[in-house]
């Protein structure tokens, strides 16, 4: 194999894969990508086993070839060089690169080695959304999974896609659940719920877009293929049963508070440097018309606000982790909030005002 190609070029897609090839060195070749050169072009793929990415690259092609290449270290060599860069392979096991009078040599292991990109076992399912739709129900949602949750469902977002075209993404880590619903025009023939990884949803959203642009879905057993343009991204899918989420939203409680959302942010900011830091608890006190947010910790001080909202209610007083509040507020677009509440312990439900696209269901602490 023998390649030019642009530095730009080279380094932009090979920022892509950083995330995917994996850092561990369990099995030598996943921290390697394969670089395939043939006359109409090139194209990079990297894999950790659960997630398989596959993009084009523009090569100017000497000789065709292919070869598993280590991923980080030839992205911090391309880094550092200028002008176009000479790729040649040695055998299977060298490559050879070269940009004006540097050079490097880089040790390879062979293309037979690289694990085979999974094939869509059975029939695959294939519908189109809009990336902008799926990229906002992704950030919507993402932040309230669970991170290493020994229920491994919980780790990840489900996707339940019902035959009426809507789809339901959520995700919970047992003391928040965030959902999003939209219509989103792909029809399956029967309703599905699909699990997918905290992980490769990360990655997945990076290469998802604001332009108004279409995404392929191809739906097997085991996997799912994403096609936005050129970029092929295929993952595997948690296997197991999600919680049943419609029991966790609780039903509109009679106490409902409204409030400006950055007022609120910025109140429980304040408050919460005082709180202690693993709980960053707050406690809210509501009457008519206040909010009062005051937070404690023994070894700092105390921290004290109050803030105007809507309040018909009964006087209210909870406490809640204000992070967790503060993640769901981050990514709702609307200028007014409301809070559905109930009991003290019992979860509260806030929603954007006029929308019933988004809900967030978050359990209060104990005072």
């Amino acid at each position: 194999m023998k390649v030019t190609v642009e530095k730009d070029e080279l380094q932009r897609k090979l920022s892509d894969i950083q995330n995917i090839v994996e850092k561990k060195n369990t099995m030598p070749i996943l921290s390697h990508f394969l670089l395939a050169a043939e006359k109409g072009g090139g194209a990079i793929t990297a894999t950790d086993l659960e997630t398989a990415f596959r993009e084009p690259i523009a090569l100017n092609v000497a000789e065709e070839g292919s070869l598993c290449i280590p991923a980080k270290k030839l992205f911090e060599i391309v880094r550092e060089m200028e002008g176009d860069i000479t790729l040649e392979s040695v055998d299977s096991k060298w490559l050879k690169i070269k940009s004006g009078k540097s050079l490097f040599r880089l040790a390879c292991l062979s293309p037979e080695e690289f694990p085979v990109w999974p094939s869509l076992s059975g029939e695959a399912e294939e519908m189109v959304m809009d990336s902008p739709v799926l990229l906002e129900m992704i950030d919507k949602t993402l932040y309230a999974a669970g991170e290493s949750d020994t229920r491994y469902v919980l780790n990840g977002l489900l996707f339940h896609i019902k035959t009426d075209g809507t789809l339901t993404v959520v995700g919970t880590d047992g003391h928040r659940l965030a959902l999003s619903r939209k219509t989103v025009g792909a029809k399956p023939a029967e309703e599905k719920k699909i699990i997918f990884s905290r992980k490769s949803l990360s990655e997945l959203r990076r290469f998802l877009t604001d332009e108004p642009k279409e995404i392929k879905l191809a739906i097997g057993k085991n996997h799912i293929l994403f096609t936005l343009d050129e970029i092929q991204f295929l993952t595997r899918l948690i296997e197991g049963t999600y919680p049943n989420y419609e029991q966790v939203i609780p039903a509109a409680g009679e106490k409902v508070m409204s409030v400006d959302k950055n007022t609120l942010m910025k109140a429980l900011r304040r408050v919460s440097i005082m709180s202690k830091e693993r709980s960053s608890a707050v406690k809210v006190d509501l009457d008519t018309a206040t909010m009062g947010i005051s937070a404690s910790n023994p070894d700092l001080g105390e921290a004290k606000d109050e803030i105007t909202v809507e309040y018909a209610g009964s006087p209210l007083s909870l406490a809640f982790n204000a992070r967790y509040i503060l993640d769901a507020l981050g990514v709702m677009g609307a200028e007014t909030i409301v809070f559905r509440l109930n009991e003290p312990l019992s979860p509260t439900l806030i929603m954007e005002e006029g929308s019933e696209e988004y809900k967030y269901v978050v359990m209060p602490m104990r005072l």
